[in-house]
């Protein structure tokens, strides 16, 4: 029994060997928390363009802006193509909510806890058809709208206020025209 859980656990250790190689391959590091992150590589001209609009996550076509060009990029597009709205940045939860605290369920494995209002992440943007409030577009890095305990407590109190919200992660390429869909679904469709 001894001899094949030995073999066992170097047929394992082999495979994570094997695994940790080919992320490491395909542009992946390993962070103090233990995370896979892909690491920023610089990408060509060439492979930065696409006849389709997208979101593309490969590593060929990641944009090396910085956080303030995403800003910058992303203001530029709504004040120019949305111009029926006014536009906020970096509006605290509170602002829309009131400092105020509510129960939800962000994650699947904990059950319903309360949080307040002022612990989410401030939303990036926010457009306003005249004094009111009218949806949110958000910022984020990652998996950071999915696992951040902050962008979803931002996303819940949005939900609650019967806004829409819709999210970007930065590390894919966000095509104008393809940024420009997405807010022209969320924001005109209601």
């Amino acid at each position: 029994m001894g001899f094949f859980k030995s073999l066992l656990g170097v047929a394992f250790d082999a495979a994570a060997d094997a695994i940790k190689e080919k992320m490491k391959e395909q542009g992946y590091s390993k962070d103090e928390g233990a995370h896979y992150n892909r690491d920023e590589r610089p990408a060509s001209s060439s492979t930065r363009q696409s006849a389709q609009p997208t979101q593309n996550a490969q590593a060929q076509n990641v944009d090396e802006r910085t956080y303030e060009e995403w800003v910058a990029y992303f203001d530029e597009i709504i004040r120019t193509n949305f111009p029926q709205f006014n536009v906020k940045k970096d509006v605290p939860v509170t602002d829309l909510t009131g400092f105020t605290a509510d129960t939800f369920q962000l994650y699947e494995t904990r059950p319903y806890q309360t949080y307040k209002a002022e612990w989410g992440k401030p939303y990036t943007f926010v457009l306003y058809r005249g004094e009111k409030p009218a949806g949110v577009v958000m910022l984020g890095g990652g998996h950071s709208h999915d696992k951040n305990v902050k962008y979803l407590i931002s996303r819940m109190y949005c939900k609650k206020l019967g806004m829409p919200y819709i999210n970007f992660y930065l590390q894919m390429e966000n095509e104008r025209n393809y940024v420009i869909g997405r807010i022209k679904d969320l924001m005109l469709g209601h």
